[in-house]
């Protein structure tokens, strides 16, 4: 992807507040065990305020009576454990089961936005894919909702459970110190000031690590399809060079993505033990995750020393339960809510890296599902109909006939016989609009003429044909099919009326069988066989280790091309449409073959518009009519003998003078 690229991604994904919002909504299936879970996290928060708290009990209603009794009496002790046990025990089960919900929450966030963005991706037009890396796009569905994943099943609960933690830990502090307290907001208030400050550096280098490592996977993908080019080429060290410069503008991007986000570990750990390790903790970053555990410790030395001194002093403690003097108890317990308060602020700054990279992913996915799908006002459509003299009706039967459909204005509608007859009117086309590659192309195909396109590469072929499909729309000019403007036609019906066999041979991971019938899904067993005999692939087919239930993957990489070819014949020939477009059909097939494979093909465009592609001027010379195009312009048609005669452009092509491109 060029910078260009990169610059749009980046101005595409500015809404991060509208982002967040529209993650949210995903929620609202799951309201109720969200709210399940949000109960279980205050009841595990609960726990470990309960757990510094029960310290001040033990000490100062257990421990220190008993030490002074002769006669200790330790039931009120046991009873005393046996309850907080039970209480801990609570908040174990909580937890659990907020974490195993929000495993289920985020799985079905993540089926449902992965339905969304396939479902929305068979919508958009073929423009899209032209003009993506397919390795980019397949990046939405791995490396983007991963980061969701990551957030939805592991960020967020932790989020809600530090944040609750931290207020309940809060109110704890609070009842038993005031004077304490302030210590340890002060304390946290130069944590909070260095995790903003850093923090908000790192979020748009998460979105550029994102891009960049899409553009990575759109790399190895065409490296992976084009591995035998880059062999035969000796291609490899230039493959290396030029991953080498995109692996490196990932790592560049990662790098200031996550530098800012790993010095929050050394720093929050620093804070805690004083900055004479500081020098060793920004060295060895990558292994101060174990140094989280202490982070409190100058906090927690400071609110011994300041809760001991006051103790000491009998200076009068404020908190919520009244006024009263610091006991053993109170110090003990409060330098255990400490920790508990300050903990989870480093993990909310570990958290919030998770969730900026979860947003960029997120943002990534959105542009996804807010491109323009394919519009499509079309509203006629082809059904099958009995013929009965000059009437038709419409049925669900096969007979040979099709109808269009077609809707009139006072509600009723009209069947037009379905023949074929394709017309171009004054055509321009421009796959941008400041270039145009088809000028003022004029032409029509009589239902059941058999019509080639031949001329360079580049001269207009594929285009014409990627019209009728209305893979683009013209930009000016008409396109007629049967009379019908085709823009009336629901896209659907027009393609279903067209059987396209392409040069580029694409099978699906399946039976022969299922790759045949992909066709037409509701064909029989036999009706498929009998589109394979129709091809000429039966015959090598049957000699497959298990025949047609033989299973084809990786797009068929066990066949040779031409196999893979007359396959894709016969997934053409079992679809039975009404009109054929042939693009370099035969081109992988051997002229022995060809020639077989010729005779199946006229047998199935008997009856039907043909519009044929080709090279091999061989395979259109019994075509009605031939029309050569160059650089977008038609400048020659007729029959193989009429053009033969002119002597013209055909006529060299033909005859070896001049050779196609």
């Amino acid at each position: 992807m060029s910078s260009k690229d990169n610059k749009k991604h980046m101005s595409a994904a500015k809404d991060t507040k509208g982002t967040v919002k529209r993650l949210l909504g995903y929620l609202g299936a799951y309201k109720v065990r969200f709210i399940f879970v949000i109960i279980c996290i205050a009841i595990s928060s609960g726990t470990v305020a309960y757990s510094a708290l029960f310290i001040q009990g033990l000490i100062d209603n257990y421990i220190t009576p008993l030490l002074t009794q002769s006669q200790a009496d330790f039931s009120g002790l046991l009873h005393y454990l046996i309850k907080v046990a039970i209480i801990l025990f609570a908040g174990v089960i909580a937890s659990y089961l907020y974490n195993r919900f929000m495993v289920v929450i985020g799985q079905g966030i993540l089926k449902k936005i992965r339905d969304e963005m396939f479902s929305h991706m068979q919508k958009l037009p073929i423009r899209y894919f032209d003009t993506h890396s397919h390795g980019d796009i397949m990046s939405h569905y791995t490396n983007d909702t991963d980061t969701l994943r990551q957030m939805i099943s592991q960020s967020i609960p932790q989020l809600l459970n530090s944040v609750m933690t931290i207020i309940v830990v809060f109110i704890s502090m609070l009842s038993i110190s005031f004077w304490l307290t302030l210590i340890v907001i002060a304390f946290v208030f130069i944590i909070l000031k260095v995790i903003g400050s850093v923090a908000g550096r790192s979020g748009k280098y998460f979105i550029k690590q994102q891009v960049s490592l899409g553009d990575v996977n759109g790399y190895v993908e065409e490296m992976i399809n084009g591995q035998k080019v880059v062999k035969v080429f000796c291609h490899e060290e230039q493959s290396k060079d030029d991953f080498a410069i995109l692996n490196e503008q990932l790592r560049d991007s990662s790098d200031k993505a996550n530098r800012y986000a790993n010095l929050l570990m050394p720093i929050n750990a620093n804070i805690g033990e004083l900055c004479v390790n500081a020098t060793k903790a920004n060295s060895y970053a990558n292994i101060l995750m174990p140094i989280l555990n202490n982070i409190g410790f100058i906090l927690y030395v400071v609110v011994a020393i300041v809760g001991g001194a006051l103790g000491i002093s009998g200076v009068t403690n404020i908190s919520l339960t009244g006024v009263s003097v610091l006991t053993l108890g109170a110090i003990a317990s409060f330098l255990q809510l400490s920790r508990s308060f300050v903990n989870p602020i480093s993990q909310v700054s570990q958290q919030l890296n998770f969730v900026v990279m979860a947003i960029a992913g997120a943002e990534r996915i959105f542009e996804l599902l807010d491109e323009d799908v394919e519009e499509d006002d079309g509203n006629i459509t082809l059904v099958r109909a009995r013929k009965e003299g000059n009437a038709l009706t419409e049925c669900q039967e096969r007979t040979g006939h099709w109808a269009w459909k077609v809707p009139q204005t006072d509600g009723s509608t009209e069947l037009v016989e379905m023949l074929g007859h394709v017309e171009f009117h004054d055509v321009d086309f421009g796959y941008v609009p400041e270039k145009t590659v088809l000028h003022d192309i004029t032409l029509y195909a009589e239902p059941g003429q058999k019509v080639a396109f031949v001329g360079a590469t580049g001269a207009g072929k594929t285009t014409i044909t990627n019209l009728i499909n209305r893979f683009y729309d013209i930009q000016k000019g008409t396109i007629t099919y049967d009379g019908l403007d085709i823009g009336r036609i629901k896209k659907a019906d027009l393609r279903r009326s067209l059987g396209v066999v392409l040069q580029d041979v694409n099978l699906f991971t399946g039976t022969v069988m299922e790759n045949i019938r992909y066709g037409k899904l509701d064909a029989t067993d036999e009706e498929c066989i009998a589109a394979a005999k129709l091809a000429n692939a039966d015959g090598f087919i049957r000699m497959l280790p298990n025949g047609y239930d033989t299973v084809l993957s990786g797009d068929g990489s066990g066949l040779s091309q031409g196999q893979r070819q007359l396959i894709s014949i016969a997934r053409a020939a079992v679809a039975d449409p009404p009109v054929m477009i042939l693009d370099e059909a035969t081109s992988s097939i051997d002229t022995r073959t060809e020639a077989i494979v010729q005779r199946g093909m006229d047998a199935l465009m008997k009856g039907r518009t043909v519009f044929v592609i080709a090279h091999r001027l061989s395979t259109v010379q019994n075509s009605d009519v031939i029309m050569v195009l160059e650089q977008g312009h038609i400048i020659e048609r007729g029959s193989h003998e009429k053009l033969i005669e002119e002597k013209g452009k055909y006529y060299q092509l033909y005859t070896g003078a001049f050779e196609l491109e």
